[in-house]
């Protein structure tokens, strides 16, 4: 298959890997053949947000949109139509996208765009305009059965030195549609008249989104051996005194040395008591005890598609009777979900298979009595659907070539328990899967699981044993 990025082989600045112009084109087709009768699928790029002041976040673009179109710009939308349209021209039509115009000046500073000229010879998509002539476009909202879009979360910036902003693409897109307006003092929204319906692409876009390609599995499977060599090499370098912000730096340093973009979602390194918080991310503890342990989940993103590998390790190199009796029923509980994955199998019956196994182990251990007080030490489930989103759309029940985690828990707080013997014990293990057609394949076993080949590779040396830093407050002393 044709790559995105062979459009781009004569530009070194570009990756020459990206999903192809042919399989954005098909996933639209795909959509088509969902979308009912006499309807038109509206598509809005991600907004830019602001950091602070004058400084914006990383653009990162809507994953719908990326999925139906490789565009990885904001200010556009896009329209798919189930049925042949009429130009001005007469040229039939079945989707088109406004995009952000070609502009020297604007190149300069915040990067190269693809305008309305590259997006037809790079994305493939031949009614392509700049997003300035949206207002204008002129097509019979009225006429269609439905009008499916995401609703408004009205959290969209106005940049008043551009009128086709996505700011203004929304406003003109309301006016065209006749969104219904909210009065600024009603509590309540009005619900979506006439032809509008918020509500039918999601069901959609995770039916098309939940199922993967061979070329998303792809994808998937380099985001997650890049994810879970970045916990081998953290198991690693490990030593005592290190600090959980200096964890994350190692991980997401191998993520950026194989060319990974991003990191999927805001990692998780929390030392002792702090991976007892779900989604901790401040990562500010500044040095950990060696009889700690670590609870590190990091994903790397490439090419937009994200891995969820958890590993829980001791930070003195050697697990405890009590950490380790935590553990080992943490991957008995991991292991008897993936003994039942298969096509048709739920993420409840999933969970709930985790559930029993550590509900049974804490009462033998004498942590819990009861079957209600082991969800408090297990407050979360262990199945979610991985891709475009860290959380992507899907369906509950698996199918073939799906992508999903199983990541079972247990969480020991400070006086949660009669025996201080368990406190800040928090212990997480999640790993990768892919649905076969009769069973699962565990796509993350480069990165240790149990306790002793965990204990086995934080034996072995690091490249970074010998990388040292000046003392910054030496360096930072004032000459005399």
């Amino acid at each position: 298959m044709v790559l995105n990025g062979m459009a781009f082989a004569q530009n070194p600045n570009m990756p020459s890997d990206f999903l192809s112009k042919e399989w954005h084109k098909e996933r639209r087709q795909k959509l088509r053949e969902k979308l009912p009768a006499n309807s038109v699928a509206v598509f809005f790029a991600n907004a830019v947000r602001n950091r602070s002041n004058d400084v914006d976040y990383v653009y990162h673009q809507d994953t719908d949109f990326l999925y139906l179109t490789g565009y990885r710009e904001p200010h556009a939308v896009l329209l798919v139509f189930k049925d042949k349209q009429k130009a001005a021209n007469g040229d039939e039509y079945n989707e088109i996208i406004f995009v952000q115009p070609k502009n020297p000046i604007m190149e300069m500073w915040t990067g190269r765009r693809l305008g309305n000229l590259g997006t037809k010879e790079q994305l493939g998509i031949q009614q392509a305009f700049n997003n300035t002539e949206f207002k204008k476009y002129n097509v019979n909202f009225a006429s269609f059965d439905q009008i499916l879009f995401f609703d408004f979360q009205n959290d969209v910036r106005n940049e008043p030195r551009d009128s086709s902003d996505l700011y203004d693409l929304i406003e003109q897109f309301k006016v065209k549609v006749n969104y219904p307006r909210k009065d600024a003092l009603s509590v309540q929204r009005e619900q979506p008249q006439n032809n509008l319906n918020t509500r039918g692409l999601f069901r959609i876009m995770a039916e098309l989104r939940g199922v993967k390609t061979p070329e998303e599995i792809d994808m998937i499977r380099k985001a997650v051996t890049i994810s879970c060599v970045g916990q081998a090499e953290v198991m690693k370098a490990m030593k005592p005194g290190m600090s959980e912000r200096e964890i994350q730096g190692i991980h997401e340093y191998v993520f950026k040395k194989y060319q990974a973009e991003d990191i999927g979602y805001p990692s998780i390194v929390g030392g002792g008591h702090n991976g007892c918080i779900l989604h901790y991310i401040d990562n500010y503890k500044p040095a950990l005890d060696p009889k700690e342990l670590i609870l590190m989940d990091l994903g790397a993103e490439y090419h937009g598609y994200t891995a969820d590998i958890t590993r829980t390790i001791p930070v003195g190199g050697k697990f405890s009777p009590e950490q380790k009796q935590i553990y080992d029923l943490v991957l008995e509980a991991q292991e008897a979900a993936m003994k039942i994955c298969k096509p048709g199998v739920s993420f409840s019956t999933l969970s709930d298979a985790t559930m029993q196994v550590i509900t049974k182990g804490l009462k033998e251990l004498g942590i819990v009595t009861t079957d209600q007080e082991a969800r408090k030490y297990y407050p979360h489930g262990c199945c979610h659907h991985i891709g475009l989103d860290v959380h992507d759309r899907g369906l509950r029940d698996l199918e073939e070539n799906m992508t999903f985690t199983i990541e079972p828990g247990i969480y020991i707080q400070e006086n949660t328990t009669k025996d201080p013997k368990w406190w800040g014990i928090a212990v997480r293990i999640e790993d990768d899967y892919l649905t076969t057609k009769d069973g699962c394949e565990h796509l993350s076993t480069y990165a240790p699981r149990t306790t002793a080949d965990i204990e086995a590779m934080m034996k072995q040396p690091s490249p970074l044993d010998n990388f040292k830093l000046p003392e910054l407050d030496k360096l930072n002393k004032p000459k005399k």
